[in-house]
């Protein structure tokens, strides 16, 4: 772990906070950029769901590759510079989707989004770690509340601008660039970290149970990433609703998980890591349900706000699971699952494009559901020997 550099006071580390909280709104904005732009991708290529999610999957594998390094990127440059770097290059290549003419230049940017976006989540993760340990108390669902926020806020603009007669190249160039400016702007007030090139962080798969606590991450993930990218199609594609409310499916997503997330360090202390797990994929399973089997477009956006909240503390409950396991440093632990996690969010919603183009994008978004019950039902296994938290006598 590298250690703080600058001078350290109460005022200092509020303001480091302050500014993890922009870059995990951006991050999430980035996000929910893309996915609102995924039916004019299709368009302006002329993809069939194959295609696109062959695309889709030159993301996962840029991704996969920035993971094998992330840990020696971080550890030789600090979260603060790997952040400001990535986190505009990631925003770059999102402002150009539709710039190319040509299928190569589209896989090319979603390779360069891929991998600049995991670099980028794991510096702001990194940091946060550090954050929250520097302050004594729980802050990691609330950081993650900010991407859930961001994501929410850039689909709600997506829905918006077509209405008051934006291009979407248009959209793309000013959402982007304004995602720039405050990246940059977040990273000046980052804690400075010194950092160590000597550092080795390789990507390590784990084993036993923490290999099934990654593997309900992944799926986890998987079921967020489908979400982020599948979502808005489907609406369109499926619901026949307009570009302002296909993309507000995306936004009831995300406004529920950032409302789980808001309130999931209150709920984490009062409910055990088991019985909250099995709720959470019971609620994310019944959610996607609802949105696939009525047929119209109110159930839809019902369907994907109840998956946002039941998947909005999967993440953490996890996170908090690999920490804990017997003979497994924490921060080994935490890298692991988190590796195996990034990877089924980047990888999955290929997956479901190539059901998709062989069966409906309803029957591949079918796959939510089994996971979220796999989850559930895996739950025991994964986290039967994770304590309660207790709750402060305050906060009774």
């Amino acid at each position: 772990m590298t250690t703080i550099s600058d001078t350290l006071t109460p005022r200092r580390l509020t303001s480091a906070a302050w500014a993890l909280r922009i870059q995990f709104f951006v991050s999430g904005a980035l996000f929910a950029t893309w996915g609102v732009h995924v039916p004019t991708v299709k368009a302006h290529y002329g993809l069939g769901e194959q295609s696109l999610a062959i695309a889709m999957l030159a993301s996962g594998v840029g991704a996969l590759l920035a993971l094998t390094q992330a840990g020696r990127v971080v550890a030789r440059f600090g979260p603060r510079g790997v952040a400001g770097l990535t986190g505009v290059l990631c925003a770059a290549g999102v402002s150009m989707l539709i710039a190319p003419s040509v299928y190569l230049g589209l896989v090319l940017l979603l390779m360069l989004f891929g991998a600049t976006a995991s670099l980028f989540d794991v510096a702001i993760n990194a940091e946060a770690t550090e954050i929250e340990h520097l302050a004594g108390r729980p802050l990691m669902s609330g950081f993650h509340a900010m991407f859930s926020l961001g994501g929410m806020v850039g689909a709600g603009v997506g829905s918006l601008l077509p209405l008051l007669g934006w291009t979407p190249q248009t959209h793309l160039l000013v959402a982007c660039g304004t995602g720039m400016v405050m990246i940059l702007g977040a990273c000046g007030a980052m804690l400075k970290m010194k950092t160590d090139a000597g550092e080795s962080q390789p990507l390590s798969l784990p084993r036993g149970v923490l290999a099934l606590i990654g593997t309900l991450a992944a799926l986890g993930l998987i079921a967020e990433g489908a979400m982020y990218d599948w979502s808005v199609l489907f609406m369109k594609q499926e619901r026949a609703s307009d570009a302002s409310l296909s993309a507000l499916g995306y936004a009831s997503f995300s406004l529920a998980m950032a409302l789980g997330r808001f309130g999931g360090d209150w709920v984490r202390a009062r409910v055990a890591p088991v019985p909250l797990m099995v709720a959470s994929g019971l609620l994310a399973a019944a959610g996607m349900a609802t949105a696939l089997l009525v047929p119209v477009a109110s159930a839809g956006l019902l369907g994907f706000g109840l998956v946002g909240l039941g998947l909005s503390n999967v993440v953490p409950v996890l996170f908090s699971a690999a920490s804990k396991v017997p003979g497994v440093s924490a921060a080994h632990g935490i890298a692991a699952v988190s590796s195996l996690g990034y990877l089924g969010m980047m990888a999955g919603p290929p997956l479901i494009g190539m059901i998709a183009e062989h069966t409906s994008l309803t029957a591949g978004l079918s796959c939510v559901v089994l996971f979220a019950l796999f989850m559930a039902a895996s739950a025991q296994r994964a986290l039967g020997g994770t304590a309660r938290p207790t709750a402060p006598a305050a906060a009774d």
